[in-house]
């Protein structure tokens, strides 16, 4: 990934429901979910759930594929590992530091 396409893509994660959506579409894992489903586990109307998902297409985070009569959405799990990559490049200045995924943040 570049700067504009990292910029991009924290952009669409910038905000709640975005993120929210973002990250149960990752612990689906590569399956995905229909958008319904989606829908139902943000509880958020049709519309402000499209325009967010929008976004997030956007960014490259989420692909979509039409399965009939619905609408299955996915991480994109590429774009997601390259934006981790972009933040983590230079971590710790080249020396070995494995930062803990679980320690909280202040």
């Amino acid at each position: 990934m570049n700067t504009a396409q990292t910029i991009q893509a924290l952009r669409a994660l910038a905000h709640d429901h975005r993120l929210a959506a973002y990250r149960e579409l990752v612990q689906a894992g590569p399956a995905g979910m229909a958008v319904g489903e989606l829908r139902d586990q943000l509880d958020l109307p049709p519309a402000t759930l499209t325009a967010h998902l929008n976004q997030l297409r956007a960014a490259g985070l989420v692909t979509d594929e039409r399965e009939g009569r619905v609408i299955r959405i996915r991480a994109d799990y590429e774009r997601m590992n390259g934006l981790i990559g972009f933040l983590t490049k230079n971590c710790c200045g080249g020396k070995s530091c494995a930062p803990a995924a679980g320690k909280k943040l202040r």
